[in-house]
């Protein structure tokens, strides 16, 4: 792959040519240059060039397949070149890109951008496994906020519905732990109780890190386990190097990207838009270049359905909306 693109310019002329779009699928999805048959695992295949995909030489169901196959692109009727300037710009936009936008600018309707958009957010996913935060003299930030829309910009029978003056249970919880000058991780959780907050923690954070967090009480306890320190956002917001601030900003830009992009998200999606907000961040010091590869190599083995974004499959393990 010569002349690989650099911006977004250079990304849609050069994807603009199927040979290029192939190239760079084949290095995703045969890292080790092998072409084997996805339905038997054959390597006895061959490719048919006038239809740009492959042919097993044992006979078989489906012994032909292309580049899509086993990737989150799997059944897609859209082109390589739309594909992958869609995940270009959904990876490297720092707030996020709206499925209007993505409609507009590819040509497709804002339902196939829509799908497209939470198909590419599963290459941003991250398991974490097996490294914890911390360690090694790592310090580790823990804050938790709530996302959720304003009374004031809904209608009056959504808020009526929405708004039941309990405060927090009308928004959805959200956790993150983010290693000074390393990672964040992120979570929806279902509640800020000390049980579900300090199960997170020691998932999450190697035993014996130094852990920052407010005063909420729900971290109380943690000094058993970890060097803990607490900053009273009451009193102050730093006391040296005990403070929570650059959790802080990282949920000013999620909270940008979603108030500003995406304008309202749903609780049962919100899980995926903290995968895309995170990879960006935890990925903020490298190239668009390198950023969009290192998305590109998680797109295979990952699969969704429109049935199972919309609520009415639930094979992800995900609860219907």
């Amino acid at each position: 792959m010569d002349m690989q693109p650099k911006t977004l310019q250079e990304a849609v002329i050069y994807f603009s040519n199927p040979a290029n779009c192939l190239d760079y699928m084949l290095a995703w999805r045969w890292p080790d240059g092998v072409v084997t048959c996805p339905t038997c695992g054959s390597n006895k295949v061959k490719f048919l060039g006038n239809q740009g995909r492959w042919q097993c030489s044992s006979h078989h169901a489906k012994r032909q397949f292309s580049a899509k196959v086993g990737t989150i692109m799997e059944d897609s009727p859209i082109g390589l070149d739309k594909w992958l300037v869609a995940m270009w710009l959904i990876v490297n936009c720092k707030n996020g890109i709206s499925s209007c936008e993505i409609a507009r600018a590819l040509g497709v309707t804002q339902k196939t951008a829509w799908f497209m958009d939470h198909r590419i957010r599963l290459t941003m996913q991250d398991d974490y496994a097996p490294k914890k935060l911390g360690g090694d003299g790592g310090e580790v930030e823990v804050d938790e906020t709530f996302i959720g829309g304003k009374a004031r910009n809904m209608h009056v029978s959504k808020r009526e519905r929405r708004i039941t003056g309990t405060g927090g249970k009308d928004k959805t919880a959200v956790m993150g732990l983010l290693e000074r000058g390393g990672k964040v991780r992120t979570k929806v959780i279902p509640s800020r109780k000390k049980q579900v907050l300090q199960a997170e923690v020691k998932q999450h954070v190697e035993a014996g890190s130094a852990l920052y967090t407010d005063a909420l009480p729900s971290y109380s306890g943690l000094a058993q386990d970890y060097a803990h320190q607490v900053v009273d956002h009451a009193v102050e917001y730093v006391n040296g190097r005990i403070h929570t601030n650059g959790l802080e900003n990282f949920w000013s830009l999620l909270k940008r990207g979603i108030n500003g992009t995406y304008v309202s998200v749903e609780p049962f999606h919100l899980f995926r838009y903290l995968d895309e907000q995170s990879f960006r961040f935890n990925n903020r010091k490298t190239t668009d270049a390198k950023r969009f590869r290192m998305a590109g190599m998680g797109l295979v083995g990952k699969r969704v359905t429109y049935m199972e974004l919309t609520g009415k499959s639930s094979s992800t393990g995900m609860p219907l909306c």
